[in-house]
C-alpha cells in the first residue's frame, strides 16, 4: 500500500515538474542583473528574461544555451515610459547561437557588423526595431541557421554599399533541411545601401510587409552560398506586400545573384508595386530558375507613367524555356515586357489609390475592386502549399503593434493588390503567432501555412500559435458591404497560464487517486 502511494506521489511530482514554468530573470538598472550578458549563460528551457525599457544595455550578447521546441527561452523587453530597452554596439549586438528562442520588444542598434546575428534554428524575433547598423541589420549565417520567424519588426538605416543589407537571411540545408524564413507584418525602409530584404533560405514566405527605399533590390530571393545546388530546391511565396521603389534600380530579383541559384519556383500574388518613372524592371529573373507565377498584382509608376515589368535576359530556365504563368494583373497603360502567358490583364492611367504611393489602398471607384480571379500555376509547376488568398493588410508605412494587423475582409471577389476595399468578415484574426520556425515548415508538410494570433508562435507543421486561432483563408465573402476597411482582433497569448493550469489539474487528479486508494485500503 505504502509503495503504491509513494509511486503515485513520485509520478505526480515528476509530471508537475515537467509542466511548471521556467525561471524568470529580471534585467534593468534597478534589478539584480544590470546587463543581458549576465544572464545569457544561466538560461535553460522555458526560462524568461524580462528587460526593463527606457534604458540602454551593452551589446555583444551571445545566447548559446538552447531552449527546446516545447519550452522556448524568451528574451522580452518591457516598455517603460513607452520605450523599449535599447541594446547597442559591439560587432554583433545580439547573437542567437542556440536553438529555440523568442526575442521580443527590443531595440537593437549600433552593431559594427550585425545588429541581430541569426546563427541557430527555431528563432522568433518580433515587436522590435533594428536601426543604424553600419553593415547588416539582421544577418543569417550560411552555416547552422534554421527557421526564423520575423514579425512586427521595423528595420531602417542599415546596410551599405553593394554587399551589406538591411535583412540578409540564409538557412543551412544540411544541418536544418526544410527550414523556412517567414517575414510578416514588417516595415523595412530607408536603407543606407544594399538590398532591403535578401534571402538564401530554402523556403521564403514573405507576407503582408511594407518594403521601401533600398539602394538596389527591395526583395532579392536567391540560392544558397556554399551549399550543393542539387541538395534542395529553394521556393518563395510572396503574398500581400507593398513594394515601393524610391530609386531607379530593379524592384525584385529572383533565381540567383551569380553566387547561388535556386532552380526554384516563385509565386507573387496580390502585391502592390510602385516604381519610379523610367526605372528598372519590376522582376529581374536571373540565373537558375524553374518557374514564376504572378496573379492579382498592381504595378504602378509614380506619376502614372509606364512600368517595365519583366527582364529575363539573364535567366537560365531549368526546362530550357521560360515558364511564367499569370492572371488578372493591373498595370498602367503603355507598360512594357508583360509576359505573353499572362491572361486577363487590366490596364489604365489610374489605379484609384487613396493617395498615390503614400496611401495605395483602393477607393470605391478603383478599377482594382472585385477584379481578382484564380491563381493557377503553370501545368506541371504547381507551387507547394501556397498561402492562397491573403489574410491581412500590410502596415501602412508604419509599424503596427503585435496582434493588431488588420484582417483583410472578404467581400465579393478579391480586389487586386495588397489591400481590400470594404467591410466584411475578416480572413485573418490578429496576425501574430503561426511561426514557420521549428523544423519543416507547415507549408512544406501540408499543414496550415499561417498560424494563429497571440503567443510565441507554433512550431511548423500547421499548429496554431499559442493562445490563438489559425486564420481561415476559406471564408466566403458575399453579404459584406464595400464601405470602409475593417480591422482584425488580437489574441491572448496564454501559454504559461495554460501550462500551470494543466499542472494543477494533474496534481488534483493524483490527489483524488491517493485519497481513493487510501479509503479502499
Amino acid at each position: 500500500m505504502r509503495l503504491v502511494i509513494t509511486l503515485l506521489g513520485a509520478t505526480a511530482f515528476a509530471l508537475w515538474s515537467g509542466v511548471a514554468a521556467g525561471a524568470t530573470y529580471k534585467v534593468g538598472p534597478t534589478q539584480q542583473y544590470k546587463q543581458l550578458a549576465q544572464v545569457a549563460g544561466l538560461l535553460a528551457p522555458g526560462d524568461v528574461v524580462e528587460v526593463d525599457g527606457d534604458a540602454s544595455y551593452t551589446g555583444g550578447v551571445i545566447f548559446d544555451k538552447p531552449g527546446s521546441a516545447s519550452a522556448k527561452i524568451t528574451i522580452r523587453g518591457l516598455r517603460v515610459n513607452g520605450k523599449r530597452p535599447v541594446v547597442s554596439g559591439a560587432t554583433n549586438t545580439v547573437e542567437a547561437q542556440a536553438d529555440h528562442y523568442v526575442f521580443e520588444g527590443l531595440e537593437l542598434t549600433g552593431g559594427s557588423f550585425r545588429c541581430f546575428y541569426h546563427h541557430a534554428h527555431d528563432i522568433t524575433l518580433r515587436d522590435s526595431v533594428i536601426h543604424d547598423c553600419a553593415k547588416h541589420g539582421l544577418l543569417g549565417a550560411d552555416q547552422d541557421s534554421g527557421s526564423l520567424l520575423l514579425e512586427y519588426v521595423e528595420v531602417y538605416k542599415c546596410g551599405g554599399g553593394t554587399f551589406d543589407h538591411q535583412i540578409y537571411m540564409a538557412t543551412d540545408e544540411t544541418a536544418h533541411p526544410k527550414s523556412v524564413f517567414r517575414m510578416q507584418h514588417c516595415y523595412v525602409h530607408d536603407a543606407n545601401g544594399g538590398n532591403n530584404v535578401k534571402s538564401r533560405a530554402e523556403r521564403n514566405e514573405i507576407y503582408y510587409n511594407w518594403i521601401q527605399g533600398a539602394l538596389y533590390h527591395e526583395l532579392e530571393l536567391i540560392g544558397p552560398d556554399g551549399q550543393t545546388e542539387t541538395l534542395a530546391r529553394e521556393d518563395s511565396d510572396v503574398v500581400g506586400n507593398v513594394l515601393v521603389k524610391s530609386g531607379t534600380s530593379f524592384v525584385a530579383r529572383f533565381g540567383g545573384d551569380g553566387t547561388g541559384q535556386t532552380y526554384g519556383r516563385y509565386r507573387f500574388v496580390n502585391n502592390t508595386v510602385i516604381t519610379q518613372p523610367g526605372g528598372g524592371a519590376v522582376f529581374r529573373l536571373f540565373d537558375g530558375i524553374e518557374s514564376v507565377e504572378m496573379h492579382g498584382n498592381v504595378f504602378f509608376a509614380q506619376g502614372g507613367g509606364p512600368v517595365n515589368l519583366v527582364r529575363m535576359v539573364e535567366a537560365d530556365w531549368k526546362s530550357g524555356s521560360a515558364v511564367i504563368a499569370g492572371s488578372n494583373n493591373w498595370f498602367t497603360t503603355g507598360s512594357t515586357n508583360a509576359p505573353t502567358t499572362w491572361t486577363g490583364n487590366l490596364s489604365g492611367s489610374d489605379p484609384g489609390f487613396v493617395a498615390g504611393a503614400t496611401d495605395p489602398r483602393p477607393t470605391a471607384a478603383s478599377p482594382l475592386v472585385d477584379k481578382g480571379g484564380t491563381t493557377a500555376s503553370a501545368p506541371g509547376y504547381e507551387f507547394p502549399a501556397p498561402l492562397g488568398a491573403p489574410l491581412f493588410h500590410p502596415p501602412l508605412h508604419a509599424l503596427e503593434a503585435v496582434g493588431t494587423a488588420q484582417g483583410r475582409p472578404v467581400v465579393g471577389a478579391l480586389d487586386l493588390g495588397a489591400y481590400e476595399y470594404g467591410t466584411g468578415p475578416d480572413a485573418g484574426t490578429g496576425g501574430s503567432g503561426g511561426s514557420a520556425a521549428g523544423g519543416a515548415a507547415g507549408a512544406s508538410t501540408g499543414g496550415a501555412s499561417a498560424g494563429g494570433s497571440g503567443g510565441g508562435g507554433a512550431p511548423a507543421g500547421g499548429a496554431t500559435g499559442t493562445g490563438g486561432t489559425a486564420p481561415t483563408g476559406g471564408a466566403t465573402g458575399s453579404g459584406g458591404a464595400k464601405a470602409k476597411d475593417s480591422g482584425g482582433s488580437g489574441g491572448c497569448g496564454c501559454r504559461v497560464g495554460a501550462r500551470e493550469a494543466s499542472g494543477l489539474w494533474l496534481l488534483g487528479v493524483f490527489a483524488l487517486g491517493l485519497l481513493a486508494r487510501r479509503r479502499r485500503g
